[in-house]
């Protein structure tokens, strides 16, 4: 059982974390590009797009620490130094990500007028069955 954990949590750390990373690493360049007036419609999905892979892997990078936690727990380390550091680097990373970046970069997307677009609330008629 334990393999498998450590499976599933090596799985999503690639899976989870590295797109923020890239996307919030990528985002200052764009935002460059799109703030040269007038704003060039492919930069501003870019940058949509960009923020949109940090929101939503933000939340699926949950998945990382729970079963990082569950792994530790299997193997008997829950008290190991070595994981209360990564336990506590993985809480201040997240934290500004959270904090920090999302915001910052919601701004941003304000300032250069490519806010993303609020979800509808009820489809319309043509998609509704």
């Amino acid at each position: 059982m334990t393999k498998v954990l450590l499976s599933v949590h090596v799985l999503a750390a690639i899976v989870a974390i590295g797109p923020i990373t890239v996307a919030a690493s990528m985002f200052p360049g764009a935002l460059r590009r799109a703030s040269t007036p007038p704003v060039p419609t492919r930069e501003a999905a870019v940058l949509r797009g960009l923020h949109r892979v940090c929101r939503v892997y933000a939340v699926v990078g949950i998945v990382v620490p729970v079963f990082g936690l569950a792994t530790a727990s299997s193997l008997g380390v829950l008290g190991d130094v070595w994981l209360i550091v990564s336990i506590v680097l993985t809480g201040l990373a997240a934290t500004v990500l959270v904090l920090l970046i999302l915001p910052r970069q919601r701004e941003a997307l304000a300032m250069v007028g490519t806010a993303p677009r609020p979800l509808p609330t009820r489809l319309p008629a043509r998609l509704a069955m």
